[in-house]
């Protein structure tokens, strides 16, 4: 026991620590095991790099690949510098560009001229909103008339109903005088055609008297004061014939235009000859008017007075197309139209007070009426077909 080794505490049983000599003793080399050779081929293993801080983040290595799989990637063309700005409609595209393209659109629209066409728009408007237009006494508003209401009309007249117009030269170009038409249509379409037909032929303005009804309708009746209608009564009238004025009177009314399909072209009752009195009291001609296809634009088979009388309106009429197909069937058909203006009766030939003499006021009202209505018949005669 005395040559016992003593291995102070504390060495973990690690040798040569016990005894403080840098080798171990032969004892202790005697109880540790032999240690196996490491394989050669098998590398150390490399130590661990430290993580990467935050601000600066290595790129993973990517794992080569199989020498089959490896494609040589082609060399790229050298790209051009990338602007980081985003250009806006205004800077994008010069005021030069914006300019050239309504230039363009302006003339395919409205032709050669559109420049002078937008000027006078612009000074129209210019006129209207500074209030420098004149409106005569009735309401009626040429240059509206002529620039819209007219417009309007006018593609109607020439490429829907196709409106031959026959006898103008027997409209007197100055002056006063009276056109007397037949009605009809259901709907007064006939008067607006009158109108039109009228300014394009010897460019004078056709002045209407309307129906009390047409200047009670919202929008209606100021529409057509503008486009130069009055009230349907003498003293209007008579101003308007000793003004020179070319006025149209409608003498069957209502009756005119709301009677069947099968009344069509038979002129109805021309009231008590009021028309008569003032182209009489005014020494104005009366000038006949007979008008063939506007009886079958809107073909009147039926009529609902019940549901008229509650409404306030002198009929609710009923054809082939409404109210079956709704708004479709307020369309009018594009029948073919024929307006012939008859020879002027002179008013001028009679006595002062001829007016005041209901039988010569009579015959008169009979013989315009007569005319109009031969007229008519001799129309229907030549026309070949109601839509051509």
């Amino acid at each position: 026991m005395g040559d016992a080794e003593i291995i102070p505490i504390g060495t973990r049983g690690r040798p040569g620590r016990g005894t403080g000599a840098s080798s171990p003793s032969s004892a202790a080399r005697g109880l540790a095991p032999a240690k196996k050779p490491a394989p050669a081929t098998k590398p150390a293993p490399a130590k661990k790099a430290a993580p990467p801080t935050a601000a600066v983040r290595p790129r993973p290595k990517s794992k080569p690949k199989p020498a089959a799989e490896t494609v040589e990637a082609p060399v790229a063309a050298p790209r051009a510098p990338v602007t980081t700005e985003v250009p806006t409609a205004a800077d994008g595209i010069p005021a030069a560009e914006w300019l050239a393209a309504v230039q363009g659109a302006a003339l395919e629209v409205f032709g050669d001229d559109w420049e002078p066409q937008l000027a006078r728009f612009l000074a129209f408007l210019r006129r209207r909103v500074s209030g420098q237009y004149v409106v005569d006494e009735y309401g009626f508003d040429r240059e509206v008339t002529e620039r819209f209401f007219m417009s309007a009309l006018r593609p109607i007249a020439q490429k829907w109903f196709r409106i031959e117009v026959r006898g103008i030269e027997n409209i007197p170009t100055e002056g006063g005088a009276l056109v007397v038409s037949n009605h009809s249509g259901t709907v007064p379409v006939d008067g607006l055609m009158t109108m039109v037909s009228i300014h394009d032929e010897i460019g004078r303005f056709l002045r209407p008297l309307g129906a009390d009804l047409v200047f009670r309708l919202p929008f209606v009746g100021s529409m057509a004061r503008k486009g130069g209608a009055t009230l349907a009564c003498n003293e209007d009238a008579e101003r308007m014939l000793r003004g020179g004025e070319l006025v149209g009177v409608w003498p069957e009314g209502f009756k005119g235009i709301g009677k069947p399909y099968a009344d069509r072209y038979k002129l109805q009752r021309f009231g008590r000859g009021g028309f008569v009195s003032a182209a009489l009291r005014t020494g104005v001609p009366i000038v006949p008017l007979s008008v063939v296809g506007a009886e079958e634009i809107y073909p009147l088979v039926g009529n609902l007075p019940s549901l008229a009388r509650l409404l306030g309106v002198p009929y609710i009429p009923i054809t082939p197309f409404f109210p079956l197909l709704g708004p479709l069937g307020l369309v009018p058909l594009p029948s073919k139209w024929l307006l012939e203006f008859g020879e002027p009766i002179r008013t001028d030939e009679f006595d002062p007070g001829a007016a005041d003499d209901p039988m010569l006021v009579f015959n008169v009202t009979d013989q315009v009426r007569e005319t109009i209505q031969q007229t008519l018949y001799s129309l229907l005669m030549q026309r070949q077909s109601v839509f051509r």
